[in-house]
């Protein structure tokens, strides 16, 4: 019995220290993972800060005058003494290099710098309105999924037919552009029905229509991809399991399909926030509505390059910290995800 109990009293020692090493290499894993997509985010970051600034290069005129011209509202000649105090002022005599390593510098700082028509910094500027904008984009959001998750569950694994016009609807409706909803949503239910105000404006009665032209083409967009995991899911073993216990067909596609056919939405939905705050910048010119937008085309108008900068740098922040969150949301909802 003796060579017996010498092979196998190693055995209970090592198992803990094997399953304690398997969850530090999971931790590990998930770290690299996390550290890897953030390391991506900051790529992403630089990318359109390095666009934003040689998109200021490739304008045509000289900067300075641009910067005189925008400060004074109207294009005038200006003096060799004018046009040096701005030079001096932005530096614009150094190497673009230079420059370039300066402007970068002071958004790792988070100094967006002064805007050249309002003479204020750029963050005070983008942050009275940002509000505005992201309160129309997480209420497309919530719209988008509210709208998606019931068209699919009532029409996918249906009949044929059924199937066939909820696939129609998704593919039509993900393809609309928002300039052309927004128009045919205002002139129906504002102008024609007089249902909400023609003009947005902050409360929720002013909300549902800006939110809805958003939401609509991202819930199609959406649907698109849930669809085909929703089908699948209904011909899983605990579906069946389900129905056998008595479970009606409608909880049993809420309590146990929806749960594992979302995950391609809540993929999207990283996309979506960056996406849906782009796309916040045209309906909030559509209906007039306070937000980023306006302050945008307004900076377009006048040249004001700082504000346009900042505003692309930080609808690029939304979108690596809204892909982020979606790796966070994977572990919430699917549990199997912990232990892979």
């Amino acid at each position: 019995m003796t060579p017996t109990l010498q092979t196998e009293s190693p055995t209970p020692a090592v198992a803990p220290a094997v399953a304690g090493g398997g969850g530090t290499s999971r931790a590990l894993r998930a770290a690299r993972s996390i550290a890897a997509k953030a390391v991506g985010g900051l790529v992403v970051l630089w990318g359109a800060a390095t666009a934003a600034f040689a998109a200021q290069l490739a304008l045509p005129g000289d900067r300075a005058t641009v910067i005189l011209n925008v400060r004074a509202g109207q294009a005038m000649k200006r003096t060799p003494e004018e046009l040096a105090g701005v030079i001096e002022q932005y530096g614009l005599d150094h190497p673009v290099i230079l420059q370039y390593l300066t402007f970068l510098g002071g958004l790792a700082r988070g100094d967006l710098g002064n805007s050249y028509q309002q003479y204020r910094p750029v963050w005070d500027v983008i942050g009275e309105q940002i509000g505005a904008t992201f309160a129309l984009t997480f209420t497309a959001i919530v719209l988008a999924w509210v709208l998606m998750v019931v068209w699919v569950t009532l029409t996918a694994g249906r009949r044929p037919q059924v199937r066939a016009l909820g696939s129609l609807a998704e593919t039509v409706t993900a393809g609309l552009p928002h300039y052309w909803l927004g128009i045919i949503l205002m002139l129906v239910f504002a102008l024609g029905l007089g249902w909400f105000p023609v003009i947005g404006g902050t409360g929720l009665h002013g909300l549902l229509l800006p939110a809805l032209t958003l939401a609509i083409p991202l819930a199609g967009f959406m649907g698109q991809a849930t669809r085909a995991a929703f089908e699948t899911a209904l011909t899983q073993p605990f579906v069946i399991s389900a129905r056998m216990r008595g479970m009606g067909d409608l909880a049993v596609r809420l309590r146990h399909v929806l749960r594992h056919a979302v995950l391609p939405a809540v993929t999207l939905s990283g996309w979506a926030l960056g996406a849906t705050v782009s796309g916040a910048v045209v309906v909030e010119t559509i209906f007039t509505r306070p937000g980023i937008g306006k302050v945008l085309v307004t900076a377009v108008n006048a040249q004001d390059l700082p504000v346009v900068t900042g505003i692309v740098v930080v609808i690029a922040a939304a979108y690596v910290v809204a892909n982020l969150l979606v790796d966070v949301a994977y572990t919430l909802i699917d549990p199997r995800l912990r232990t892979s």
